[in-house]
């Protein structure tokens, strides 16, 4: 079970500057953000760097089950947006908020929500940097910008794959779409432990030095691993062939799996989306070295598959050709 975020008292009137004071110290005293008094930030130039700025948007019924707690909603945000950083091999530094508040949401929410924006900020080093915030009369809408900084030329595309990299996953696949089911009350979670990993997932930010060494592209597992290696073969102009069987568990996953028809199970966990693991393209005589790196970084992760020359998908399960009836999440 997630902890409770303790709520700082919020200023009085509670609108909108009185929200905006209440985050004044999430800047950290950073000068780049110009004390939240202003509508804009100024990001000084770092040379020899270069700036890598992903925007997220989430909606309640849609991102988030209706109800979720705010603190638990504002982790979410930054960490799933941090994901995308984590998949070009930046160091985030700051960023962006958007609230847009519905009458539903009152004093104590947007106290915890604060709270938890504090506790993941500290967490990852991100400072506020500037934003916005409205009212609407519903649902509640939060979107992030996040910033990052990597050594100049360095950023690991998602069109770099080249046909014959091994396609590697690092990080478990099927916790978050298991836990969503049980976040809404449909799986049975002892100690609600896939839940939490939904509604918290780990941004692999530590795999940083790793990417930059071995990946020739990558990007993150959001919408779904099929989708998502999809993605990197699209935009390398490849196809892909996957084993689901390689991909990478967690132990609660693969007990739900042997449950399960094993086809189906790893056919709808590589389907399922909202795991923030990575999906990379690595040059198969360094693959070896890539899992060394990722392993000793406590994050497990396997060679699922290959980046191929034939357009499209070719998957399969121990050896045996699958035809997905979906490949992940559509935002259309």
């Amino acid at each position: 079970m997630l902890p409770s975020m303790a709520s700082r008292p919020m200023p009085a009137p509670l609108d909108e500057f009185g929200w905006i004071a209440s985050l004044r110290s999430l800047t950290g005293g950073d000068n780049r953000a110009l004390d939240l008094a202003d509508d804009a930030a100024v990001l000084p130039a770092r040379p020899g760097f270069d700036l890598v700025i992903s925007k997220d948007a989430m909606v309640e019924g849609v991102h988030f089950p209706v109800g979720e707690r705010a603190d638990v909603i504002a982790r979410r945000l930054l960490r799933t947006s941090l994901s995308d950083l984590a998949a070009k091999a930046a160091e985030p530094f700051g960023y962006f908020l958007l609230t847009a508040w519905p009458p539903d949401r009152g004093e104590g929410d947007r106290a915890a929500f604060r709270a938890g924006l504090e506790a993941d900020g500290r967490e990852f080093g991100l400072v506020l940097l500037g934003g916005d915030t409205v009212a609407t009369p519903g649902p509640l809408v939060v979107s992030a910008t996040v910033l990052g900084w990597t050594a100049e030329g360095r950023a690991v595309p998602r069109r770099g794959a080249r046909a014959g990299d091994a396609l590697i996953i690092c990080g478990p696949i099927g916790d978050g779409w298991l836990g969503l089911q049980a976040a809404q009350g449909k799986l049975a979670d002892p100690g609600e432990i896939l839940a939490a990993r939904y509604r918290l997932p780990t941004p692999l930010l530590a795999l940083r030095d790793a990417l930059v060494k071995y990946a020739n592209a990558a990007a993150d597992v959001s919408d779904g691993l099929i989708a998502d290696a999809g993605h990197v073969a699209k935009a390398s102009g490849l196809g892909f062939s996957l084993e689901l069987a390689d991909m990478p568990l967690s132990p609660e996953v693969r007990a739900w799996c042997d449950s399960q028809d094993r086809s189906r199970a790893l056919t709808a966990l590589a389907a399922g989306g909202d795991d923030y693991a990575l999906v990379c393209a690595v040059d198969p005589d360094l693959g070896a070295g890539f899992l060394a790196a990722v392993e000793s970084a406590h994050i497990p992760a396997a060679r699922a598959g290959t980046f191929e020359v034939a357009a499209g998908m070719r998957i399969a399960v121990d050896g045996r050709p699958v035809a997905p009836t979906t490949t992940g999440w559509s935002h259309s």
